[in-house]
């Protein structure tokens, strides 16, 4: 019998709401509560003791508990977990067939915790809380279940980890995960599933390297700027509609990686290691211009403390763009922070179109890929956002 815990007071209307966390202060604080190891599976009740579903519990964590089913009798085992992870699959096969996609984006496929991204028979796993990370048997035996999984690589390296209190590693359960292959909108890149950032390639980002290949394909010679561009999707995907592009960025092994996938689509593109910002400054210097601007850095507000330091950063980069856009062209500034959303982003990229004697027309607002949905009643899920703009 799972053990239960018990919601303070009023602590039940945002779970019934549709939101999937419960927060440590929220739980009635009981001594047999400081038995359970992080990540144990758990009923939770209201204070009446009316059953609210089964989650996991971490007492060490601000999220102290995640919702897995409102049924609390549910069992999580294999069984659960495969019919949870078909009904994701059947999602992205819906919306981008041939198994490369994010396969589930945590709790938006309500398994909060767990991403997994699917490169053909490879797939990259993030176990980042307590209690997925309990519950890798069942999940594992279930992906068996469904696909035949040649490499199988489990990224613990997230800063998610450390604050559920568990140790960054990088495992490779199958296979070795370099070189791994995978094909976006018609083009073949080669990305590596151990090192790198996230799982080893941005999906989320697939619809906007299409619409921006569309545009710089209007102009009879268009000349790009890729700031950001780690592994080159962007920068090859315009390259690939005839655009001459510089591709900058300060990891020297995403631009190795970011040159193969060019040369498997024969593409020939101007790779830069450096800091983009030092980049952009010189270019302005040298009174460079292009066709189309595209700017996607890391989040620079990865937390609320780094908030306003963070705006700032997105009004001094648009501020650069804009100054090496040239007339009619385009610029595109995107920020992955869920703590900057679009009115924030809007309102620092207007200061900085301002600070640039520039005027400007949003074209359009851009939003992570079908096969990284939003819930609802959890903003943080819909991170990813964007502004395209055309330049006077």
């Amino acid at each position: 019998m799972r053990p239960t815990l018990t919601l303070n007071p009023g602590a039940d209307r945002r779970l019934r709401a549709g939101h999937p966390w419960i927060f440590s202060n929220e739980i009635r604080a009981l001594a047999e509560n400081k038995t359970l190891e992080p990540g144990a599976l758990c009923n939770l009740q209201t204070e009446k003791g009316e059953l609210l579903g089964v989650g996991t519990y971490n007492r060490h964590a601000l999220i102290a508990f995640r919702l897995l089913d409102r049924n609390a009798e549910a069992v999580i085992d294999a069984d659960w977990f495969e019919a949870r992870l078909a009904r994701a699959m059947e999602t992205r096969e819906c919306v981008y067939p041939g198994g490369f996609y994010r396969w589930v984006h945590s709790e938006s496929d309500q398994l909060p915790g767990l991403v997994i991204d699917r490169y053909g028979d490879a797939i990259s796993l993030q176990l980042n809380t307590a209690g997925m990370d309990a519950l890798r048997g069942p999940l594992i035996e279930a992906l068996d279940r469904l696909m035949d999984c040649t490499t199988l690589v489990i990224r613990g390296d997230t800063a998610q980890r450390e604050h559920e209190g568990l140790e960054p590693d990088i495992e490779v359960l199958r296979g070795d995960g370099e070189q791994v292959e995978l094909v976006e909108n018609g083009l073949s890149f080669v990305t590596t599933l151990t090192q790198g950032q996230k799982t080893g390639w941005f999906y989320d980002q697939r619809d906007s390297r299409a619409l921006l290949a569309s545009l710089v394909s209007q102009f009879e010679a268009p000349s790009v700027f890729d700031g950001y561009t780690y592994a080159g999707g962007f920068a090859i995907a315009m390259a690939t509609q005839g655009a001459t592009v510089t591709g900058v960025d300060r990891s020297g092994p995403a631009l190795e990686l970011a040159a193969q996938s060019a040369d498997m689509n024969d593409v020939s593109i101007n790779w830069i290691k450096a800091d983009v910002f030092n980049v952009l400054e010189r270019a302005a210097q040298n009174k460079e211009q292009y066709d189309l601007v595209n700017l996607d850095p890391p989040a620079f507000a990865k937390a609320k403390k780094s908030l306003r330091q963070g705006l700032r950063g997105y009004r001094k980069l648009t501020r650069l763009g804009a100054d090496i856009t040239g007339p009619g062209g385009f610029l595109v500034v995107h920020s992955c922070s869920h703590h900057v959303d679009i009115t924030a982003l809007t309102e620092q990229v207007s200061r900085g179109i301002t600070d640039a004697g520039r005027t400007a027309q949003i074209l359009f607002t851009l939003g992570a890929a079908a096969d990284h949905p939003g819930l609802p009643q959890l903003p943080e899920s819909q991170y990813l956002k964007g502004l395209v703009m055309r330049l006077d």
